[in-house]
C-alpha cells in the first residue's frame, strides 16, 4: 500500500515537473518568436512581399501610360508567350550568359582566387596594401566605375592614347568590343569579393595537413587540388551562388558604358527588363522578364550546391 502511494507521488512529481519543463520551452519559444518577430516582418515587406508582387504582375498587363495603367487586367502566359517568341529576349538570353560566365563564374572566381592564393601566408604589411588596392574597385560605387572605364576604354580615352603613343591605331573598344569590355569591368569591380572570401577560406586551411603532403612528397599543385580545394568547396559554392546573383542584377555598369547596345550585344537581361519596363512602358512584361531572372538564378544556386555537394 505504502510503496503504491509512494509511485503515485512520484508520478505526481514527474508530471508537475514535465509541465513546469513545458511552460518554460514555451514562454521561451515565445520571447524568441518576440525578438524574431520585426525581422520577419521586415523581411515580410521587403522580400517575399516584392517577390509576390513580381510573380503577380508578371501575368497581367499592367502598364505606365495607356488604358492598361488604369484598368489592370490578368492576361495569363501572354507576357511569357510573347516574352518568348521575341528575338531580343533570345539574344539578350545569350549576352547575359556570356556575361555570367567570363564575368562572374569564371572572371572574378578566378582572379579572386589566385590573389588570395598568392598572399596566402604573406606578410600582414604586404596582405593590407594589395587588399586595399584590390579593394578601391570593389567599393567604388558602380556608376563611377562604369565612368572610369569609358574614360580609359573610350575612343580618345587613356588606353587609346597609350595605344597612339606607341605608334599604332586607336580602337573603339566599346563598339568594337563592347561585351569583352564590360566583362573586364565587371571583373575589375568585383573580383575583391571573391578574395575575401577565399583569403578567409585559405586561411583556415589546417597548416599540418599540408606539411603532411609536402613531407610525403606531394607537390604544390598536388596539395591545391588534393587537400586546398576539397577543403574550401563550402566558402567556394557560397561564394558562387553570391556572385552569381550579383552578376546576374548587373544593371548600371552596363547601361551606363554601352546603353545595351550596339545593337544588343550588351543587352541582358537586366537592360532589356530596364528597357520594355520603363522605355516601353511595358511594367508587366517586364515583370515577367525579372521573374525569368530570378527563376535563372534559382536554378544556377542549386547547380552549384549539388555539383559542389555543400550541405546546406
Amino acid at each position: 500500500m505504502i510503496s503504491n502511494v509512494n509511485k503515485k507521488e512520484n508520478v505526481d512529481n514527474n508530471i508537475q515537473i514535465s509541465s513546469y519543463s513545458l511552460q518554460r520551452r514555451n514562454k521561451r519559444n515565445l520571447f524568441t518568436l518576440m525578438l524574431l518577430l520585426p525581422s520577419l516582418v521586415l523581411l515580410l515587406l521587403f522580400f517575399i512581399g516584392p517577390i509576390l508582387l513580381t510573380g503577380y504582375f508578371a501575368f497581367t498587363n499592367i502598364a505606365l501610360t495607356g488604358t492598361a495603367s488604369q484598368a489592370v487586367e490578368f492576361i495569363g502566359f501572354k507576357n511569357f508567350v510573347m516574352m518568348f517568341s521575341d528575338p531580343n529576349f533570345k539574344s539578350s538570353i545569350i549576352a547575359t550568359i556570356i556575361f555570367l560566365l567570363f564575368s562572374g563564374i569564371i572572371g572574378q572566381q578566378v582572379l579572386g582566387f589566385i590573389i588570395a592564393l598568392l598572399m596566402k601566408q604573406k606578410k600582414v604589411n604586404f596582405r593590407r596594401f594589395v587588399g586595399i588596392c584590390v579593394m578601391a574597385g570593389w567599393i567604388t560605387p558602380e556608376i563611377i566605375c562604369a565612368f572610369a572605364w569609358v574614360a580609359f576604354l573610350g575612343d580618345n580615352g587613356t588606353l587609346n592614347n597609350l595605344i597612339n603613343i606607341l605608334g599604332f591605331e586607336p580602337i573603339t573598344w566599346m563598339y568594337t568590343f563592347p561585351l569583352v569590355s564590360v566583362i573586364i569591368a565587371n571583373i575589375w569591380h568585383g573580383s575583391a569579393f571573391s578574395m575575401l572570401i577565399y583569403q578567409a577560406a585559405l586561411d583556415d586551411v589546417p597548416r599540418d595537413i599540408e606539411e603532411a603532403a609536402m613531407i610525403d612528397g606531394a607537390s604544390s599543385w598536388q596539395r591545391l587540388v588534393r587537400i586546398v580545394l576539397p577543403l574550401i568547396k563550402g566558402p567556394a559554392a557560397t561564394n558562387m551562388v553570391i556572385v552569381t546573383l550579383n552578376t546576374l542584377g548587373v544593371f548600371t555598369l552596363i547601361y551606363t558604358m554601352t546603353g545595351g547596345g550596339p545593337g544588343n550585344a550588351t543587352m541582358t537581361l537586366p537592360v532589356f527588363m530596364y528597357n520594355q519596363a520603363f522605355i516601353n512602358y511595358q511594367l508587366g512584361y517586364g515583370t515577367a522578364i525579372s521573374l525569368i531572372m530570378l527563376i535563372i538564378g534559382i536554378f544556377a544556386s542549386l547547380i552549384y550546391i549539388k555539383l559542389m555537394k555543400v550541405e546546406v
